[in-house]
């Protein structure tokens, strides 16, 4: 059994069998974890709805845990349980296999494989279109940015994905989530990074999202938990 924890906004907990994967924790209720559990906490990059310091209290809790953070990240974590790695990278630790791509704003994006699954968050990888830029400075430059990224894992098996879907771009808010549902092959996407929810329930009226509509976690309130039966 997987359990996937909305904690708030960007952030995500990843209950697996023996590892728990928490992203970009910025608020909301942490779960209570089997202390016997692994626990790997990655955040994409320093904004401060990506990165809180509190992250490093959890130490004090949990034995087990290790945190993996972008290279902005000035903060030091707990000794010896702390990485800072930079886009491109390979980092191995337990039976994690991660691999980050970079991020088309600050930071980077993660490719986390736990045994037979992988995981992908996104951070702020996103197709940044925004109608007020310039195209020829701004805005064509980023969709070549964009696609340059989702190109790096278009042949990966992505069985559970987390990756923006911006309010604040308005009818281009689909973008990025879009293209990068038709050009990876992706099982299950979250939405996140919304600034409310209404756009989820537009974007699942529209009908870009038709092919893979059914793959759309209708994410809708910070504590939610989703469920998923492992394959054997």
């Amino acid at each position: 059994m997987i359990k996937i924890t909305y904690l708030e906004h960007s952030g995500f907990a990843v209950e697996c069998d023996d590892y728990v994967l928490i992203f970009d924790y910025y608020k909301g209720n942490l779960p209570q974890f089997d202390k016997d559990k692994k626990i790997c906490v990655f955040a994409s990059h320093v904004h401060y709805d990506h990165f809180k310091k509190k992250i490093f209290t959890w130490a004090e809790e949990y034995e087990n845990i290790h945190y993996i953070l972008s290279d902005d990240i000035e903060a030091a974590g707990p000794k010896d349980q702390t990485e800072h790695i930079g886009a491109d990278a390979d980092f191995n630790i337990w039976d994690l296999r991660i691999h980050t791509l970079k991020s088309t704003d600050e930071g980077v994006a993660f490719l986390v494989r736990v045994k037979e699954k992988t995981f992908f968050h996104a951070g702020d990888l996103n197709w940044w279109y925004w109608e007020e830029e310039d195209d020829e400075t701004w805005n064509e430059p980023m969709r070549q940015a964009y696609q340059k990224e989702i190109a790096k894992i278009e042949s990966e098996e992505i069985d559970y994905a987390f990756f923006p879907l911006d309010s604040r771009q308005g009818e281009e808010s689909v973008l990025g989530i879009n293209y990068f549902m038709r050009h990876t092959n992706t099982k299950i996407v979250f939405p996140m990074h919304m600034w409310g929810y209404d756009i989820l329930d537009k974007f699942l009226k529209n009908s870009v999202s038709e092919p893979y509509r059914e793959r759309i976690m209708k994410v809708k309130e910070p504590g939610q938990s989703f469920y998923f039966e492992e394959e054997r």
